[in-house]
């Protein structure tokens, strides 16, 4: 059910709209501004679009676009005009807000941020997206987890950031988290366009999870993003899809972050999140919680290594213009930036 895109809505729901925004050309200050305007106006039409939506979300790049450019005036801060401007929309709109930032870093190459913003205004959650689209975006790679945060209505709400989404331990680590509902923010262009629909239901069926997934819409005369809006219910069924790909259409649903709870504690057969560390319940009691996955022992020790490893041909960046890098990860933070 999706309670007609939101129209009909439970006490027990949750209403998303997903906004396909049109994919801008972004090589000024003045422009970065007044797509931090536009933004502000599809936050405005998102509540006049539908007066029950409780959350609306908006594609990584929303703000920036897909340039990749990493100059530093194009760059922003948490605590600069365009994410105050997001705050005041919320405020304004009485709606929470999902926003893309490319975040200035002193320290390295921006990272992609990802925010989501309460109605009274607050930053409850703060993301850095953990796998960058290697080699073509140079981001600086996250190191902050997976937040999971009390969203809307009392659901669990969690985020991820395009390429996260084809790493099913991502996924898996959100509903870990207990998250209910994770959104998954991109800028996809047409070719990954069947992997994003089966990474998107996968994602949700395995872990019992609603997902909640945007691109960017439409050209920049360079780029074209495909919007894919999809809303996926806990069972792996696609409840609400933008297909059209018509730029700035707002996908709408009702989630119901209830039923995924009962179905995490009422589910034998396929409560695959549960079951990954209880293996062979019926045989042993309890299951078996062992770590029988040598990828997952070989990371932890730092050893991580696939065994056509001396094999991969493109393993930096210089292939899409960057320099090859010199500096090491330095590990991840204990806290998010204030």
């Amino acid at each position: 059910m999706n309670g007609l895109g939101g129209l009909n809505k439970s006490p027990n729901g949750v209403v998303i709209g997903l906004v396909q925004l049109k994919l801008p050309l972004i090589e000024t200050p003045a422009q970065l501004a007044a797509q931090a305007d536009r933004i502000v106006e599809m936050v405005g039409k998102a509540r006049r679009n539908l007066g029950t939506m409780d959350l609306v979300v908006f594609p990584e790049y929303a703000l920036q676009g897909l340039s990749m450019n990493t100059a530093d005036e194009l760059m922003v801060t948490m605590d600069g005009p365009e994410v105050a401007a997001f705050k005041q929309a919320c405020i304004d709109n009485a709606i929470w807000g999902c926003f893309s930032i490319m975040e200035k870093n002193p320290g390295g190459y921006p990272y992609n941020t990802g925010i989501i913003i309460d109605d009274h205004g607050e930053v409850k959650l703060y993301y850095r997206k953990l796998h960058p689209w290697v080699p073509v975006e140079p981001w600086e790679p996250g190191d902050i987890g997976i937040p999971v945060i009390d969203g809307p209505n009392g659901c669990k709400l969690s985020l991820i950031i395009c390429h996260d989404g084809m790493f099913p331990e991502m996924a898996r680590e959100c509903a870990y988290k207990g998250a209910e509902i994770m959104l998954r923010t991109a800028g996809y262009t047409a070719p990954i366009r069947q992997s994003w629909r089966f990474t998107n239901q996968a994602n949700s069926f395995q872990n019992l999870m609603v997902t909640a997934n945007v691109c960017m819409c439409g050209s920049d005369g360079t780029f074209d993003s495909m919007g894919e809006g999809m809303i996926v219910d806990f069972d792996g069924t696609v409840i609400a899809h933008g297909e059209t790909g018509r730029p700035d259409e707002i996908i709408t649903a009702e989630v119901r972050p209830d039923l995924v709870r009962e179905a995490r504690a009422n589910w034998g057969v396929e409560n695959n999140i549960y079951q990954l560390g209880h293996r062979g319940f019926t045989a042993v009691k309890g299951g078996a919680q062992d770590c029988p996955y040598t990828f997952m022992e070989d990371m932890v020790a730092g050893r991580y290594r696939v065994p056509w490893e001396d094999e991969v041909k493109v393993t930096d960046g210089t292939s899409c213009g960057f320099d090859a890098p010199t500096r090491t990860y330095a590990g991840p933070l204990k806290e998010a930036a204030e």
